[in-house]
């Protein structure tokens, strides 16, 4: 079943509560044909790192936001979370997901392992919003998912505004970037979901040899890949991170800013 403004594919997307970087870079990295609808996980615990878990902790209870909207795949468009939950929490999860609607879903961290691997990447650097405290945290996932973190670059900043990693400016990103010019890397992947990110890959899709992902990047390559074959490739993936389609609709929304 298809719906008047998706008859490509409808995505559901669970954003943080506070985020506002997901709602906007999806819908520039969604191509015509397709739609999305969003819910926010919430949670009233007092640390970043509890709110973390308890987004996880509350599924699946927070499927019922969709009700019986025809979504074709859910997207938790959370990494930090999958970090402190771990590989196993993470694969149980989405295993979970999947029994109860019957579509496939995934997480900002496992739609970005997926893309890592079309890409044959082995030696990644990463660019961190986050504090040293879930630095540690994310070194470890990736370690778990087979990757060798061989470079490590932070865009993250202590900030009076309302969220440290939500109230970055899209250079933070681009500056952390090409801090790994020179780096021996197989791939270049931006952590986190609320660091806007798009800017940075359309100026700098790559490093060297070395492909330039974001994690919402990746959240959107992945829901459309699973709808279509010419996406779910190498070369698919290429065509997304030099800005195929999405980097037009990005100049547009600054034309009219």
């Amino acid at each position: 079943m298809s719906v008047a403004y998706a008859p490509k594919g409808l995505l559901g997307v669970f954003t943080p509560q506070a985020n506002t970087t997901v709602e906007p870079e999806i819908a520039l990295l969604t191509p015509p044909g397709y739609a999305w609808i969003n819910a926010r996980m919430v949670s009233d615990k007092d640390t970043i790192t509890a709110r973390l878990i308890d987004y996880m902790a509350q599924f699946p209870a927070p499927l019922a936001q969709f009700a019986n909207a025809p979504v074709d795949a859910i997207a938790i468009a959370c990494t930090g979370a999958s970090y402190l939950i771990g590989r196993d929490g993470e694969d149980a999860l989405i295993a979970n997901i999947e029994t109860r609607t019957g579509v496939p879903a995934f997480t900002g961290a496992s739609a970005s392992v997926d893309a890592l691997r079309m890409l044959g990447a082995q030696r990644i650097g990463l660019v961190s919003p986050y504090n040293s405290a879930l630095d540690a945290e994310s070194a470890g996932y990736w370690e778990s998912r087979g990757f060798t973190v061989a470079a490590e670059a932070s865009a993250y900043r202590e900030s009076s505004d309302f969220h440290p990693i939500y109230s970055l400016d899209a250079l933070a990103a681009e500056r952390a970037v090409k801090s790994l010019e020179g780096r021996d890397i197989d791939a270049v992947l931006m952590l986190g979901t609320g660091m806007p990110t798009l800017d940075a890959i359309a100026h700098v899709p790559f490093i060297g040899k070395a492909p330039v992902l974001s994690c919402m990047l990746c959240v959107g390559w992945k829901a459309i890949a699973l709808r279509d074959p010419a996406t779910a490739t190498r070369d698919g993936l290429l065509r997304w991170v030099k800005g195929d389609g999405w980097s037009e609709r990005l100049e547009r929304s600054h034309a009219l800013a």
